[in-house]
């Protein structure tokens, strides 16, 4: 008897995620940069009259600097993304990742002076959400705890005593949002028990 397999589109936001981020950096390659400086990068303290403001408030998750930056959050993003997208449901990690990089980005905009671009705080609001997927009612996951002590303690340290030009508010605000997905999707599923 022969088996036969065929590929699945098995997390079809995670993969449209993924792919975006694909198509968008080959186009800022091949315009050598103008893309994203024009359509993705969410700058500090932009000019509020731009109607490009509003959308780099969310596109800025799509965008990275070259391969090596898409690679890194594509690599986790695929191993924990679908893993949240089956729990969660489809529907909702769409508005959870537009809701954590629309708040990622107006808070960038109105508190900091660099631009922020990537995937990395959506990457670490999947990393936390994934550590409550085996959540049972009237317990807490002894992983949640110490996955977002490690992650959001090293973005903390990181963000106060190293200068290597990464957004690591972006981290911490995309881990805050995880915690915070998880804890209100939680209970609610709870309360309806």
């Amino acid at each position: 008897m022969k088996t036969k397999f065929r590929l699945s589109y098995n997390s079809p936001v995670i993969l449209t995620y993924v792919a975006v981020c694909v198509v968008f950096l080959i186009i800022n390659e091949i315009t050598r940069g103008w893309f994203n400086g024009v359509f993705l990068i969410c700058y500090g303290h932009p000019n509020w009259l731009d109607p490009l403001t509003y959308l780099r408030l969310v596109t800025h998750a799509f965008g990275h600097v070259d391969v090596s930056h898409l690679t890194g959050n594509m690599i986790m993003m695929l191993l924990v993304g679908p893993i949240v997208e089956e729990k969660y449901g489809s529907w909702n990690l769409v508005v959870m990742i537009a809701v954590t990089a629309f708040i990622g980005g107006l808070l960038n905009s109105l508190f900091f002076s660099t631009g922020v671009l990537g995937a990395s705080g959506i990457v670490f609001m999947l990393i936390i959400l994934s550590a409550f997927t085996n959540m049972k009612k009237g317990e807490i996951p002894l992983t949640l705890i110490l996955v977002t002590l490690i992650y959001l303690g090293q973005e903390v340290y990181d963000g106060l005593f190293t200068n290597d030009n990464i957004s690591h508010f972006g981290h911490i605000e995309g881990g805050v949002s995880g915690l915070g997905f998880g804890i209100w999707y939680h209970k609610k599923v709870f309360d309806m028990k």
